[in-house]
């Protein structure tokens, strides 16, 4: 690994020199380290660039670590990972990505990841995305999600843009079985002439399945971003939806949650608000000694981690 590579995977997956358990660490579009562990196998595509990730039923509170990294311009890294987690197991993954460019040229990572769960597994997905590097180069990621949860499986998303990025488009989708659970808390940070779409769509098909879908952004600068949500009911079923937006400079965010039911049971909530800090938060803050571009910084921050 190159000392960039090690700059990003610190900043998206915590990395301190070494990953403990199983792991693949993705580097300009070719492995830089890999290691399976009893319970969690990592093996190569074999019809596309990309991993498939099988974790037995035995793998409790377990970590798998699936960063890529791109750290110079022109490349445009395309993989396909596909995780098939066996009934009851629990794990983490963590999945972080980082672009580097310091040129004229782009720096692009797009991951195209689909999750199978079956009975009852439990899985904790986090996924960091940063942009760094003074090129003019753009910086891009672009991440698909397709979930397939069987009955009674959890599957908790926790995914966060810490900036840097000039462009992302996240694009998730899932179907749901009885009883069945899906959690995303996503968080986005723009600033600049930085853009950021969103795209959920979730199909409840399964008996008390269950859908919560939280988005906190943060539009600094000239940036704009995109939220769309569509939650779809087709049985006794719960679903939330929550877009959550401060506006900072000249940024726009354009929310549109949607809901459809298709069952008489089908019980749908959808929350959109979007403004700027509230001057009295920032005079509170200057009292105690910041400056107001400091009460600012920390008002962001509160907002981003809640």
């Amino acid at each position: 690994m190159n000392k960039i590579t090690r700059k990003l995977l610190k900043a998206v997956s915590d990395f301190t020199g070494e990953f403990k358990g199983a792991f693949n660490i993705r580097e300009d579009g070719q492995c830089a380290g890999r290691q399976s562990s009893e319970h969690i196998r990592i093996e190569n595509k074999e019809d596309a660039p990309g991993l498939v990730i099988r974790i037995d039923g035995n793998a409790q509170q377990e970590t798998v670590y699936i960063p890529a990294c791109v750290t110079h311009g022109n490349v445009d890294d395309l993989v396909y990972n596909d995780f098939y987690v066996a009934a009851g197991a629990d794990v983490t993954i963590v999945a972080g990505c980082g672009v580097h460019s310091d040129g004229e040229e782009d720096a692009r990572h797009n991951g195209i990841h689909r999750f199978f769960l079956e009975k009852g597994a439990h899985v904790l997905y986090q996924e960091k995305h940063i942009g760094t590097g003074d090129g003019k180069g753009a910086k891009r990621i672009d991440p698909v999600t397709d979930i397939v949860l069987a009955e009674d499986a959890v599957l908790e998303m926790d995914t966060v843009q810490l900036g840097g990025v000039d462009s992302s488009t996240r694009k998730t989708s899932a179907v749901l079985g009885a009883r069945a659970q899906l959690i995303i808390h996503e968080r986005i940070l723009t600033d600049k002439k930085e853009t950021a779409t969103t795209e959920f769509e979730v199909s409840m098909d399964g008996e008390d399945s269950a859908v919560d879908l939280i988005s906190r952004s943060v539009a600094k600068g000239n940036s704009s971003q995109d939220y769309h949500s569509r939650i779809k009911g087709n049985c006794r079923c719960m679903g939330h939806s929550e877009c959550d937006a401060i506006l900072v400079g000249n940024g726009t965010v354009n929310a549109a949650p949607e809901l459809y039911a298709g069952n008489i049971d089908a019980s749908l909530i959808h929350e959109a608000a979007i403004g700027k800090i509230a001057g009295e938060q920032i005079i509170k803050l200057c009292t105690l000694g910041l400056t107001e571009e400091q009460a600012e910084e920390k008002i962001i921050q509160g907002f981003l981690k809640a």
